[in-house]
């Protein structure tokens, strides 16, 4: 009787996890030079699409032309890991080997837009860096 009400929960908890949408923070911050192209267009894009599409930006400044200046900064860390393993047997004999490996690897992607007083994409700059 207990396993059944433990599953039924359980199902009931899945459902409900599916159900709720997303924070726009989690659903947006995929910042990649891909996303960058596709989405920005001078003269074309406003900061309410820039901000459907990246989220809020790390920092907002204005520059020397008073423009409205919005930096963007994410970083991803890789972890990869792996295992690998063989064994042969011969009657009265045999062999084995295993190995295994880890990597670890870090991207850096900066993203700096600058708007008219239109709020209207005028210039863009993005980088990536991997290490």
């Amino acid at each position: 009787m207990k396993s059944t009400a433990a599953l039924v929960l359980t199902g009931i908890l899945l459902l409900a996890a599916c159900a709720a949408p997303e924070p726009v923070s989690d659903r947006n911050s995929d910042l990649t030079q891909g996303n960058v192209q596709m989405n920005l267009r001078v003269g074309q894009t406003r900061k309410a699409d820039v901000l459907e599409t990246f989220g809020a930006p790390n920092v907002t400044t204005r520059d020397g032309n008073e423009q409205e200046v919005w930096t963007y900064q994410r970083q991803a860390q890789v972890q990869q890991s792996s295992a690998r393993s063989s064994a042969w047997t011969v009657i009265l004999g045999g062999a084995s080997s295993s190995s295994s490996g880890f990597e670890s690897s870090s991207r850096m992607m900066t993203l700096i837009i600058y708007f008219d007083e239109n709020d209207r994409v005028t210039d863009f700059r993005s980088r990536e860096s991997n290490f």
